[in-house]
C-alpha cells in the first residue's frame, strides 16, 4: 500500500526510525534548518536533493516521492513486463487480466508514468480481444493525460488506436473527426509532419474510403504520399502506399492497387511492427484477388502467412477476422464453397460484438459460399444480415454491393419482388 504521509513526514520518520538527527542528516551537504523546513512541508526539495536525501536514508528517491516501497514498485513491474511480453506474444486474454491488475494497484495513483504505461497496454489488450467499446474509454482515459505538446509521437499513436478502433466499430464519422483533430493539435505544435502523423493520417484515411468519400481520399492519399516520399522514413512510405492502395481499390483500380501494396511490401525487411506487417499482407492478398483472380492460390498462401503471424502478435481479434473473411474469398474462387463457408463462420465466431464492417463483409463471403453450395434460403438470409450490418454503418458503397448481390440470388432463387427490393435498396445507398 502507498504511504498517506507527506515528502516531510516520510523524510522525518525514517530519519527518527534510523536515530539520526537533524544535523546529522543535513551534514555536510546542507543546513539542519533546511532540513527541518522540508520535514514541516515547508521547503519542496529538488529531485537532485531527493535523491541526495534517499542516499542518506538508505531508501529509494521514489519511495521518498511517492511513498510506494521498492517491493511494491518492483512488483508493479515485474507484473506489467509480464503483460507487455503476453501482448506482443498474442496472448491477449493474459495481457488484459494483468494489465488489469496493474490498475487496480492502490499504489498507482502516486505512479503516473506506470499508471500511463498500463492504461495504454490494457486499451492494446480490450482492442485484441474485440471489446472496442472499453477499449475506447481506456484510451480516452490516457488521451487526457496525454499532450501533443509534451509527447507528439504518443499523442498520435494513441489517437490512431482511438480512430481505428472508432472506424472498427462502424462509427466512421467519429473515427475521421478524432483523426483530424489529433492531426490539427499536432499540426499547430510542431508546425511540420512526422513519421507518427502520417501514419495517424493513414488511419484517417481508412474511415474515408469506408465511408465512401473517394474524392476526397484520393486527394488525402496523394498528399500521404507526397508528405511521406519528403520524410523518406520506412514507416511513413508503408503507411501512405498501403493505404493508398485501397483507395484505388476502392475506385476500381485494382492493377494500381497491388503496385503500391507491392512498394509496401518492399519496405517490410525495414520495418519491425508484426501486426502491420501481417495486415498488409492482407492488403497484398485483397489487391491480388482484385486484379488477378486466376491468382487465388498465391493471394491464399500470403493469407497464411499473415494468419500465422497475426496469431502469434498484437493484433485484434478484428484483424484476424478480416482474414479469414478475405480467406474465404480465395477459397470461392478456386471453387471450394464448402471450404470457404467454413472460414467466414471462423471469421464471425471471432467478433466479440456482432456488427461493423468486418461482421457485414463476412457475411457476404458466408452468403457468396452458400449460394455456391446451393443452400439458397441461408444464402439470403446471410446477405440480408450484410447489407443491415451496413446501412446501419452508413457505408453506402460496400452496403450497395452486398444488396446488388442479394438481388443477383434472389433473382436466381424465382422471387423476382425480393429482387426488385433489393436492386432499390442498392441504388438507395448509392443516392440514386
Amino acid at each position: 500500500m502507498p504511504s498517506q504521509e507527506s515528502l516531510g513526514e516520510r523524510i522525518r520518520n525514517l530519519r527518527l526510525r534510523r536515530n539520526m538527527s537533524q544535523a546529522q542528516l543535513a551534514w555536510p551537504e546542507l543546513s539542519d534548518s533546511y532540513v527541518s523546513l522540508i520535514e514541516s512541508g515547508k521547503r519542496t526539495p529538488a529531485p537532485s536533493m531527493v535523491a541526495l536525501l534517499a542516499r542518506k536514508l538508505d531508501c529509494s528517491a521514489a519511495y521518498l516521492t511517492t511513498g510506494v516501497t521498492e517491493e511494491a514498485m518492483n512488483g508493479l513491474q515485474e507484473t506489467l513486463r509480464y503483460a507487455k511480453i503476453a501482448l506482443e506474444n498474442g496472448a491477449t486474454e493474459e495481457a488484459r487480466v494483468r494489465f488489469a491488475e496493474v490498475l487496480t494497484h492502490p499504489a498507482l495513483a502516486d505512479l503516473p508514468a506506470l499508471a500511463h504505461e498500463a492504461r495504454w497496454g490494457h486499451a492494446l489488450a480490450l482492442e485484441a480481444t474485440g471489446d472496442l467499446d472499453e477499449a475506447i474509454v481506456e484510451l480516452n482515459r490516457t488521451a487526457e493525460l496525454t499532450s501533443p505538446h509534451s509527447d507528439g509521437d504518443r499523442w498520435a499513436e494513441l489517437h490512431i488506436a482511438l480512430s481505428r478502433c472508432h472506424r472498427e466499430r462502424g462509427d466512421f464519422a467519429i473515427a475521421i473527426d478524432v483523426g483530424e483533430a489529433a492531426l490539427r493539435s499536432l499540426s499547430d505544435t510542431t508546425g511540420q509532419w512526422s513519421d507518427s502523423m502520417v501514419m495517424l493520417g493513414a488511419t484517417v484515411l481508412a474511415a474515408y474510403i469506408l465511408r465512401g468519400d473517394l474524392a476526397y481520399a484520393n486527394q488525402f492519399a496523394q498528399s500521404l504520399i507526397d508528405r511521406a516520399e519528403a520524410i523518406g522514413s520506412p514507416k511513413a512510405l508503408m503507411a501512405a502506399y498501403w493505404n493508398a492502395g485501397f483507395v484505388a481499390e476502392s475506385r476500381g483500380e485494382y492493377d494500381h492497387a497491388l503496385r503500391l501494396a507491392e512498394r509496401a511490401m518492399a519496405l517490410l525487411g525495414e520495418e519491425d511492427d508484426p501486426r502491420n506487417l501481417s495486415r498488409i499482407r492482407n492488403a497484398y492478398a485483397i489487391f491480388l484477388l482484385d486484379a488477378h483472380p486466376e491468382r487465388a492460390e498465391e493471394a491464399k498462401d500470403v493469407l497464411l502467412k499473415a494468419a500465422r503471424e497475426l496469431d502469434a502478435s498484437s493484433a485484434s481479434t478484428v484483424d484476424l477476422s478480416l482474414n479469414y473473411t478475405v480467406q474465404a474469398r480465395a477459397e470461392l474462387l478456386l471453387g471450394r464453397p464448402v471450404e470457404a463457408a467454413e472460414l467466414a463462420r471462423r471469421a464471425l465466431d471471432l467478433l466479440e460484438s456482432p456488427g461493423g464492417i468486418t461482421t457485414a463483409n463476412a457475411y457476404i463471403a458466408l452468403g457468396d459460399a452458400y449460394e455456391r453450395m446451393g443452400r439458397h434460403e441461408e444464402a439470403v438470409m446471410a446477405l440480408s444480415q450484410a447489407g443491415e450490418y451496413l446501412e446501419k454503418l452508413d457505408a453506402h458503397r460496400p452496403a450497395a454491393r452486398a444488396w446488388f448481390g442479394l438481388a443477383e440470388l434472389l433473382g436466381a432463387a424465382g422471387r423476382p419482388d425480393g429482387q426488385k427490393a433489393a436492386f432499390q435498396r442498392a441504388l438507395s445507398c448509392m443516392d440514386l
